[in-house]
């Protein structure tokens, strides 16, 4: 008998995480005690099938209303945009037109497209953004996990592919073969987490956090000079413990974007079914890389990699990073044991620590 755990990805108010979806490993954020002023302002809520949660600060008086407000009205501006859920949304008009025309999508699809279609280029094919066939074949998206057999798979495979999806513009896609549906979710957190940013920063705001559904980006630095630190959470399902801090960079932009494999799976007699699916071969990956997490000062470059080096693994993935020069922190499960391994931008990294 199937037994399906059903904890939710982050990315639920986009489409159920895929292959391409930047599974999110939780993130939190460890607050420095203090009494410097001026103090950090708050803000959260709920948002794209999950929560956000934002910290700033500003020398100069700030109207959180107004924060709040411009911040909220981005995200139905994003949803409009990228949801998988929204049948009116411009993805999901552009999927349900079943023609090979060009038809226009606005310059922030395309520029998502265009990133990943680098990175399924340096993952071989493994990321993919037109693999939503394949993840409903397995039964991730309504939590019904089921194992189809290797015809259907085939069959499926032969639905999806970036080779049919053409950029005619900096504002048009067209679909080579017409049924073919783009699903944006592995990307979106983290253009989302750079939209967001973009907003406090129109409002005057350089010190910043911002978290969605455990993605984030930070900016500058806590009052009285502290670096913001984040907490990784510890790769295991079971388990919900703090594995390693990240001390932030003061003087420059980063985010953190990590994809993992340990929170949404399912177990049918032995075999456990991880969400990643590979889109070159249809099936869940089976090598033991839990983690992978990705840091850079762009979250969306950032959340297409993440998914792209744990669907990868971590010989073929470790290779790709250092190809890419991408800072990454891989962890695999040996036994009951976590090994931790970094890429060769990650170790000459220096405007952060990891701990």
């Amino acid at each position: 008998m199937i037994n399906p755990r059903t904890i939710k990805t982050t990315l639920s108010g986009f489409t159920y995480g895929t292959a391409l979806h930047c599974f999110i490993a939780c993130m939190f954020l460890i607050m420095q005690a203090g009494c410097s002023e001026p103090t950090i302002q708050k803000l959260e809520g709920p948002a794209q099938g999950t929560t956000y949660h934002i910290s700033y600060w500003s020398e100069s008086p700030m109207d959180t209303k107004d924060i709040k407000a411009g911040i909220e009205n981005e995200f139905v501006v994003i949803d409009k945009l990228l949801s998988n859920y929204r049948p009116d949304s411009t993805i999901e008009t552009f999927n349900s037109v079943e023609n090979s025309d060009s038809q226009e999508v606005g310059g922030e699809i395309v520029s998502l497209v265009k990133i990943a279609q680098v990175v399924n280029q340096a993952s071989r094919g493994c990321y993919d953004l037109t693999i939503k066939p394949l993840f409903d074949l397995w039964g991730f998206r309504d939590d019904a996990p089921t194992i189809p057999n290797a015809p259907t798979i085939l069959a499926t495979l032969k639905q999806i592919g970036m080779d049919k999806l053409v950029i005619v513009d900096d504002t048009h896609l067209r679909k080579k073969q017409a049924t073919l549906r783009v699903d944006l979710s592995s990307i979106a957190q983290g253009y989302s987490v750079e939209r967001i940013s973009k907003v406090l920063a129109q409002k005057g705001i350089t010190h910043y956090l911002v978290e969605i559904g455990g993605e984030l980006k930070t900016n500058g630095y806590k009052p009285g000079g502290w670096p913001w630190r984040i907490a990784v959470e510890r790769p295991l399902p079971e388990e919900r413990v703090m594995h390693k801090v990240i001390t932030m960079p003061k003087d420059s932009p980063m985010a953190v974007m990590t994809s993992g494999t340990y929170r949404h799976f399912f177990d049918d007699h032995g075999q456990r079914y991880s969400h990643i699916l590979d889109a070159r071969n249809g099936r869940p990956v089976i090598h033991n890389l839990v983690s992978v997490t990705v840091l850079l000062s762009d979250p969306t470059v950032a959340d297409a990699w993440s998914t792209a080096l744990l669907c990868l693994g971590q010989k073929d993935g470790m290779a790709a990073a250092n190809t890419a020069k991408i800072p990454a922190l891989f962890i695999e499960l040996q036994g009951s044991e976590l090994i931790e391994s970094r890429s060769d931008a990650l170790n000459t990294l220096s405007t952060l620590t990891i701990h």
